[in-house]
């Protein structure tokens, strides 16, 4: 026994491990993710098809745009595996579920029913989502902010 209390069988065996979690590492930024924004085409981002006012723009901005539209801005993290995995995936979610950059292309009854789930997800605490928020304070919605954007969901419905 060595005085860090290891047997060497044992101190080698944990360098095995470490050097294998190591090249498992390496090899998984080899894993083609992809950081694709596709093309925003005006007519159709929620700002040209919508009235919305400046302080529920800067909300949308600041905490809803980079995961929710075809604008992202990639993190340096985005490019390391495994972070890159988590970041990719909710984005194209993100997109998926809702993206400003092609709310024009929704149909009235779409749109309503995102209307309806924006003020939801603010309300219940589920977007901005945590992980985001967590790496990116600036995103935290305020409940004056979270207020403002519920009244313009309403007065924007079409019902």
């Amino acid at each position: 026994m060595s005085s860090t209390g290891k047997s060497p069988g044992m101190r080698r065996w944990g360098i095995r491990v470490g050097l294998a979690m190591l090249a498992l590492l390496a090899v998984s930024q080899l894993i083609p993710i992809s950081h694709a924004n596709p093309a925003v085409d005006p007519p159709h981002v929620l700002y040209a098809a919508e009235k919305v006012p400046l302080p529920v723009k800067s909300v949308f901005e600041r905490s809803c745009k980079n995961c929710h539209s075809n604008e992202t801005s990639w993190p340096w993290y985005s490019y390391v595996a495994p972070a890159s995995w988590i970041v990719a995936h909710d984005v194209h979610q993100a997109r998926k579920a809702m993206n400003l950059s092609e709310w024009g292309s929704y149909t009235a009854k779409r749109r309503d029913e995102k209307l309806e789930e924006i003020c939801e997800q603010l309300t219940n605490g589920d977007m901005p989502d945590f992980k985001y928020v967590l790496v990116h304070r600036s995103a935290r919605i305020t409940p004056d902010e979270r207020a403002a954007v519920c009244q313009w969901t309403e007065d924007s419905r079409q019902y």
